[in-house]
Formats: C-alpha cells, sequence, structure tokens
C-alpha cells in the first residue's frame, strides 16, 4: 500500500467469530471502519473535531473481496490509505493481513454532509486538495 497510510493491530474476539469459527464477514467493514478513525486522526482532523464543526461523512459504497479467512485470536493488521477525493466524496482503501497474508481488501466512499442540513457540502479544507496551478 502506498504511503500516505495508516495501519492498526487487532486481536480477534470470539465474539467476531460465526458458528463456523471465522471471522462473520461483515465484521470486515467494521475494521475498515476502525482504520478510517485512526486515518483521519493522522491526517490531523479526527472525527470528534469534524462533527464538531458541522460536518458528518456517512458511507454510501462499499466494496469488499475476501481472499481468506481470520479466526478467534488472530492477529490482523488493517492497513488503509486515502484513494481520492472529489469535492464532497472521499474514498479509503483498505486491506486487511494476517502476517505475510492478505485476508481482505476493499474501499469505502464517503459523502461530506452538513450534519444540520443533510445536504452534501465541500470537504473540510484539511481534505480538500489544492486548487490546480495555471501553467
Amino acid at each position: 500500500m502506498k504511503p500516505p497510510f495508516s495501519t492498526i493491530q487487532y486481536r480477534v474476539p470470539y465474539a467476531d467469530t460465526d458458528r463456523m469459527g471465522v471471522v462473520y464477514y461483515a465484521n470486515y467493514l467494521v475494521y475498515f471502519e476502525r482504520l478510517r478513525t485512526q486515518l483521519m486522526e493522522d491526517l490531523g482532523l479526527p472525527y470528534p473535531e469534524l462533527e464538531q464543526r458541522g460536518f458528518a461523512m456517512p458511507v454510501v459504497e462499499a466494496h469488499l473481496v475476501y481472499r481468506a479467512g481470520a479466526r478467534y485470536d488472530d492477529r490482523l493488521e488493517v492497513r488503509g490509505r486515502l484513494a481520492w477525493i472529489k469535492r464532497a466524496r472521499l474514498r479509503v482503501d483498505c486491506e486487511v493481513w494476517r502476517g505475510d497474508r492478505l485476508l481482505a481488501e476493499g474501499y469505502t466512499v464517503h459523502a461530506c454532509i452538513d450534519i444540520a442540513t443533510g445536504r452534501p457540502v465541500r470537504m473540510p479544507r484539511e481534505l480538500a486538495p489544492p486548487p490546480a496551478r495555471e501553467p
């Protein structure tokens, strides 16, 4: 995964597994959320501050590809990066690893909205790409 990126470590609790003893499929999206929280902090705009300023970033799209299953007590590393920002949307790419084995990969797309109105707004300046310069 290309820098800049964030990582978190996660030890799988029994509660994350299904009857077959593997991590329940929807929990990978929870792992993506944990990573995204760290990424926002690493980018200098933690979610609490974002919300305090009147913004929210709901998920509007999620994509996930499973490669192998994680199990109870596995030590996972979740990696992610901000892939792109376009006006009022951004995409975060994520990967879930156990050692050197890729278990899952995917992305989430988020809309930036005004909490008071629920309407889309441009990204906060800390996240928005700089304007293109004229040659």
